[in-house]
């Protein structure tokens, strides 16, 4: 397998994380966000919306989303698996992982912080937006697994959920959005990183990290 990322790419962490949980070697092939990489027309021929993760799988599909690529690792290679199996449990971590990748991360992302410098916005209300979108998004993610018993999001061990926090919170420091009043999410996130395939999936240990 291949797949296509960027080491601060929190999409591309989330499946890089699968895959490592999985047990399953994938080559990485790096395109530079902030260059622009993920435009040229090479990659948009592999994925025309022109973002990341993708992953070329060894039967020669293209997949990208990186929800839609990890929902097809639980189908082709369900040990251990990332979501559980009672149906309403199952629900619930969707609803989680949606969250973060649906309401959080595409508001705060890349695409939509340029359009924002680009239309005049000054640095200091382009991050601030980010912020406050993260602070926002994180508050109701907590107040989702309030009730929950750890270590993980929804029990014992990682699920779909946690593959997308644990990224999410990194986004959420890089924009000092205030981590205050989240003791679910830290210590969910303390109990993933203790893990290596969450550990050394980290951006700083990608061999494109700068």
């Amino acid at each position: 397998m291949r797949l296509h990322g960027y080491y601060r790419s929190t999409a591309s962490w989330r499946v890089r994380i699968g895959l490592a949980l999985k047990g399953i070697a994938a080559q990485g092939a790096f395109h530079h966000l902030r260059k622009g990489e993920q435009r040229a027309p090479a990659f948009l021929a592999l994925n025309p919306q022109g973002l990341l993760p993708a992953l070329e799988t060894n039967d020669g599909a293209v997949l990208t989303q990186s929800l839609a690529i990890l929902e097809w690792l639980e189908e082709t290679h369900p040990d251990p698996p990332l979501l559980p199996r009672d149906a309403v449990a199952r629900a619930k971590v969707r609803a989680f992982a949606l969250a973060v990748a649906c309401d959080i991360h595409p508001v705060q992302n890349l695409k939509v912080l340029a359009r924002l410098r680009a239309m005049g916005q000054p640095e200091d209300a382009v991050t601030g937006w980010a912020r406050d979108v993260i602070a926002e998004g994180l508050a109701a993610c907590e107040a989702l697994v309030r009730e929950g018993r750890g270590p993980f999001l929804f029990g014992d061990a990682p699920t779909l959920a946690d593959l997308c926090l644990v990224p999410q919170l990194f986004n959420a420091r890089r924009f000092a959005a205030p981590l205050d009043g989240l003791p679910r999410l830290l210590s969910a996130e303390a109990a993933c990183l203790a893990l290596p395939p969450f550990a050394d999936t980290a951006p700083e240990k990608q061999p494109d990290a700068e």
